[in-house]
């Protein structure tokens, strides 16, 4: 047995739609893979949900978090900074944004099927205008379903 070090320059690189997506590989013997996204100021995720839970830790930036509730009303919201882990559990209607001026790095702890749909989804350069039917399309095999409750 050996250590497997993923060098930062081998690592694959996609852009789902304003975020840029680093692959940087999964654990042995585990489903569980950690990607590095950067959030330019103004980016983020509608409202949605999925059967898998994640982690995020926030390396630099602030980042806004928010998690909707099932009966309706106003969802809670979180600025998470540097240092900060956010346990998402499956099923919740969750989102961010990156709302200030500044760019946001953060660590994403995934299941297969999350690590899938950014691969589906993602392209090798920014998408000025992304292709929504495409994006559409991959949420629904990836089991991705969009809220469609305003952030």
């Amino acid at each position: 047995m050996t250590l497997d070090v993923n060098a930062s320059n081998a690592a694959d690189t996609l852009w789902v739609v304003g975020d840029r997506i680093r692959f940087l590989g999964g654990l042995p013997a585990s489903d569980a893979e950690l990607v590095e996204v950067d959030v330019p100021p103004g980016s983020g995720t509608p409202p949605h949900s999925h059967a898998s839970a994640e982690m995020f830790y926030i390396l630099s930036g602030a980042l806004t978090l928010r998690s909707f509730p099932e009966a309706g009303g106003r969802p809670a919201e979180v600025t998470a900074t540097a240092g900060d882990a956010i346990r998402i559990a499956p099923g919740l209607r969750h989102n961010y944004s990156n709302d200030s001026d500044g760019p946001v790095k953060m660590l994403v702890l995934l299941a297969p099927s999350m690590v899938a749909f950014f691969r589906e989804a993602g392209t090798p350069e920014p998408q000025a205008l992304p292709d929504l039917a495409r994006l559409g399309a991959a949420m629904a095999r990836h089991g991705i379903t969009l809220s469609g409750m305003a952030a």
